[in-house]
C-alpha cells in the first residue's frame, strides 16, 4: 500500500508539472517559429552570428549575489509636449518616450519602436520589474502611428497591453513574433528575417538587421523566435534602431550596407554585472564604439532610466556614457530628456 501511495503521488506530481508546462506554453510562452533552416536558425532555435558569446553563470546565481545600483522609487516627472502630427521636408525628428520606446518622424511617416506604457514589464500585473518614472509622452498625445517596430519578445520590448491599445495598422518584427501577438489579440504583425525589407507608405523602407541577443517569454521558449534591430530608410536618410544588443560584428555589417546613417538609436542600460550581461547588452563604452563604427552623424542613447533590469543604477548609464564620449574625442551624441523631441541635423 505504501508503494502504491508513493506511486500515485508521483503520478499526481508529474501531472501537475505537465499541466504547469502546458499552461506556460498556452498562456505565457511564445509559439515556436517553424521555417526553413538558415545560418542563424537550425530548424528549432535561432542563434547569434557569434554563438561563442554566451552568458556567464545563471540568473539564479546573479540574483543571489547581485549588487544593484541606486534607483529612486518614483520620479514624478511631467510629460513632454505633444509631438507634431507629421514631419516632412527632409526633417528627421526623434522623441525619447522611455526605455526603448522612440517616436521616429520622417518623410511624412510616424514610427514607434518597442512601445511600453504598462506599469510593469512582466507577464503578471503585480510582479516583476516596475517602472520608476511615467512615460515621457502621454499615450493620448501620440500622433497617428503608421508602423510599430518590435525588436524581440522580451517583456520590456513586446508589451501586449500597449500594442492592443495602439491598434497600429502595421507591426514589423523579426521572425516568429507575430504569432505571439496574434495569439493575444494583436493584429497586423509582419515577420521579417535579417536583411529583409518592408515598405511603409510610398517613400520609406524598413529593414530588419542582426543583433547580438536572445529571446524568451518563459522557460520553454528560449530562442524560439528571432531578435534584431531596424534601419528605416527614406529620402531624409537612414535611421538605425538597435533594439537590445551586445557587441558583435553586426555593427560593421550594418555600416557597410547603410553607409550613411543619419541617426543611430543605441542602448546603454542593463549592462551590469558585466560577465552576465556582456553577451546581450552593450555597455556605454561599447555604445560609443558602435557609433563610431556605424559612422552615425548623430547618436541618441536609450534603454535606461525607466526599469531597473540590471545592477547599474538609475543615472549610471548616462554618467558612464558621458565619460566614454569624452574619452573617444567627443563624437556627436544627443542625450534627450524623457519626453523630449529633437529635430536632428
Amino acid at each position: 500500500p505504501a508503494m502504491k501511495k508513493l506511486a500515485k503521488g508521483a503520478v499526481v506530481a508529474a501531472g501537475a508539472v505537465g499541466l504547469g508546462v502546458a499552461l506556460e506554453r498556452m498562456l505565457v510562452a511564445a509559439p515556436r517559429y517553424r521555417g526553413a533552416e538558415s545560418d542563424h536558425f537550425d530548424g528549432t532555435r535561432f542563434h547569434n552570428q557569434d554563438p561563442a558569446r554566451k552568458i556567464e553563470g545563471s540568473v539564479l546565481k546573479w540574483q543571489m549575489t547581485r549588487e544593484p545600483g541606486v534607483w529612486r522609487e518614483w520620479v514624478d516627472a511631467a510629460p513632454g509636449p505633444k509631438p507634431p502630427g507629421r514631419v516632412d521636408g527632409g526633417r528627421v525628428r526623434v522623441t525619447f518616450v522611455n526605455h526603448a520606446t522612440m517616436l521616429i518622424q520622417m518623410d511624412g511617416i510616424n514610427i514607434l519602436t518597442d512601445p511600453i506604457w504598462s506599469q510593469r514589464c512582466s507577464p503578471l500585473p503585480f510582479l516583476g520589474p516596475k517602472r520608476h518614472r511615467p512615460p515621457g509622452i502621454l499615450f493620448q498625445d501620440l500622433p497617428p502611428i503608421d508602423a510599430v517596430l518590435i525588436s524581440h519578445n522580451h517583456y520590456d520590448h513586446l508589451d501586449l497591453p500597449t500594442l492592443r491599445a495602439l491598434r497600429a495598422p502595421r507591426i514589423l518584427t523579426p521572425l516568429g513574433n507575430s504569432a505571439l501577438m496574434t495569439r493575444h489579440g494583436v493584429e497586423h504583425g509582419e515577420d521579417l528575417d535579417w536583411w529583409q525589407t518592408a515598405q511603409i507608405g510610398e517613400r520609406v523602407h524598413v529593414t530588419v538587421v542582426p543583433a547580438q541577443h536572445f529571446c524568451a517569454r518563459a522557460l520553454s521558449d528560449r530562442d524560439a523566435t528571432l531578435w534584431g534591430g531596424f534601419v528605416i530608410s527614406g529620402p531624409s536618410g537612414n535611421v538605425y534602431f538597435a533594439g537590445d544588443t551586445g557587441w558583435g560584428g553586426h555593427f560593421a555589417q550594418i555600416a557597410n550596407r547603410f553607409p550613411n546613417i543619419r541617426v543611430a538609436l543605441l542602448p546603454i542600460g542593463a549592462y551590469l554585472p558585466r560577465g552576465f550581461m556582456r553577451p546581450a547588452h552593450v555597455d556605454p563604452a561599447e555604445t560609443v564604439e558602435a557609433a563610431k563604427l556605424l559612422r552615425a552623424q548623430t547618436s541618441i542613447p536609450m534603454h535606461y532610466g525607466t526599469f531597473a533590469l540590471g545592477d547599474d543604477g538609475e543615472t549610471q548609464p548616462v554618467d558612464d556614457l558621458r565619460l566614454a564620449i569624452a574619452a573617444a574625442g567627443n563624437p556627436n551624441f544627443r542625450i534627450l530628456d524623457f519626453g523630449e523631441g529633437a529635430d536632428l541635423p
